[in-house]
This record gives C-alpha cells, structure tokens and sequence, in this order.
C-alpha cells in the first residue's frame, strides 16, 4: 500500500528509534512526514538533528513536546519556562530544515497537580499563566504552541487541560494567534462536545495538528502505552476526520501509538503496519491533500 502523502510518523510510534534510524525508516517507506521528539533530537544535537532532516526531504509536522509549567513561581518553575524557550527555538530550527509544508508547532503537555497539592483549579491558572508568557517569544519566532488536551484519567499527573473547550478557552483568553490546539483522538474520541468544538476551533484557525491513534480496553497497567494503531479499537475515525476535515484542516496527519507490542518491532516493520492501518481506517476519510 502506497502511503497517503499526508501521512506522518510520529516518532513515539517507533520509540526505540534513533533519530536517524527514525527517518531513515520512515522515508524507505515511503512516508513524506515526520514528527519528532527532543529527546533523540538533543541526543543528535539540534545542528546535526537539523541537517539530517533537510537531507531526507521530509517534512516536519510537529516537535514534542513543551509544557509541564503547572508548578508554583520559584526556580522550577522559572527552569521549566526556559526549557520551554529552548523548544520553541528547536521548533523553529527544525521547521525551516523541514521540507516545504512543514509545520513549526511545539505540542504543549500541561503537566499534572504538583505533588502535595489538590489544586486543580490553580494548576490550571498556572498553566495559563506560562502559555501567556512564552506565547509572544514563539510568535516572534514563528511557532505555534500547540495546546493538547489529554484524556482526564491523565489529568493529575499529566494534563490538566482535558477537552477541546478548555484548550480553546486558554487560547481565547491569551489571545495570541501563536496559541493552537490538537486534534488528538485518543484524547478527544469520547467527548460528547468534540464535534462543536473541532469546528469552534477551524472556525478560530486554532487547528494545528491532528494525530491519531486508537483505543481499546481493557486499558494495560500503565495506561501510558494503551494507544493502538487505527482500527485495532473502537474510535470512529470517519466520523472524527469528517469533522476535522469540515474544519477546515488539511495539513499532515501524525500516527502517535504508544504500545510495547509496537515498539518491540522492527522500525520498517513497524512503519509499514502504520502505512497500513492509516491507508484502511484514516486516509479514505481524508479530505484531498494540500501537499503533492
């Protein structure tokens, strides 16, 4: 199967993966999109990580992740909004070394309820607090911080930020056009006012990204690697890429699994099955494609 040219890897969907091995894998398929983490990109070096990338002739559909700024004001705090500096400079870097269509969006993880605390609601506050301060400096450096809700069962030690309305409403108080939202299914597959809100947020032009993956139960122990590839679960992925595609977006979409099944393949192997779940579940239903 011929991969969909908006299709792009994720690179958490090949963990194990160097940068190197992530792209070379990646492009030997056939797939013309990638996403990144800054983890292998810092173990490459942003320069070599830059170059590699211009020399494959991928596209670049997202650089994850920042965030994780729920924290009181004091050094940890002040240590994490730099990291987040860091990463939006990263995003620019490897956004201009992307292939044309590429994407400089830096996914936002909020982060949890810091430990000893049961302020949810001022965890939240916090969060906004940082988006509202970085969001000048990426908009200088032409980066959209891209906000993702994740599911609640992850919202005391991962994201506060659980729906679309809470991402947007963030949004719509900073009132930064360099403020956007994901589309992530896995996250937002449940929620009664997804529908609305993917079009609330095409209407705002706040789409920045729309990565998918699917769910199934029972969820394993550690609920962090319970994401399948499309069509293994019970996501609707007509009916989600209809809405998204109603949206207004056209831009790559990311295949983002995390699964230990996955991971213990070979990274062609597992790039191929990608091709192929996305190609049966997700690409029928995509809207044409903004890149030849």
């Amino acid at each position: 199967m011929n991969p969909h040219p908006r299709l792009s890897i994720n690179q958490a969907t090949i963990k194990h993966a160097s940068l190197r091995e992530a792209i070379d894998a990646t492009v030997r398929q056939g797939v013309q999109s990638i996403g990144l983490w800054r983890e292998p990109v810092a173990k490459a070096g942003l320069a070599e990580s830059a170059r590699m990338l211009a020399d494959s002739g991928l596209r670049f559909s997202s650089h994850c992740r920042g965030g994780f700024a729920t924290m009181p004001e004091g050094p940890e705090r002040r240590a994490a909004l730099d990291d987040n500096r860091r990463a939006i400079d990263e995003t620019a870097t490897l956004a201009a070394a992307g292939a044309d269509g590429s994407s400089a969006s830096l996914i936002i993880v909020a982060g949890g309820i810091p430990e000893g605390s049961r302020d949810l609601v001022g965890a939240r506050g916090r969060l906004e607090e940082a988006i509202a301060e970085l969001a000048p400096e990426a908009h200088a450096a032409g980066v959209t911080l891209v906000l993702e809700p994740l599911h609640p069962m992850y919202a005391s030690d991962r994201a506060v930020l659980s729906t679309l309305k809470q991402a947007l409403d963030l949004a719509d108080r900073v009132g930064s056009p360099a403020v956007g939202v994901v589309v992530d299914s896995f996250h937002v597959w449940w929620d009664p006012d997804a529908e609305e809100q993917i079009a609330r947020a095409g209407r705002d032009r706040r789409i920045a990204s729309y990565q998918v993956c699917d769910w199934a139960t029972p969820l394993p122990a550690d609920v962090l690697l319970s994401r399948h590839l499309p069509g293994a679960g019970v996501i609707d992925f007509a009916r989600l890429t209809t809405w998204v595609n109603d949206a207004g977006y056209t831009g790559d979409v990311e295949v983002e699994v995390f699964n230990a099944e996955l991971w213990a393949k070979g990274f062609d192997e597992a790039v191929a099955d990608t091709v192929t779940a996305f190609g049966e579940h997700v690409s029928t239903h995509l809207a044409v494609p903004v890149h030849g």
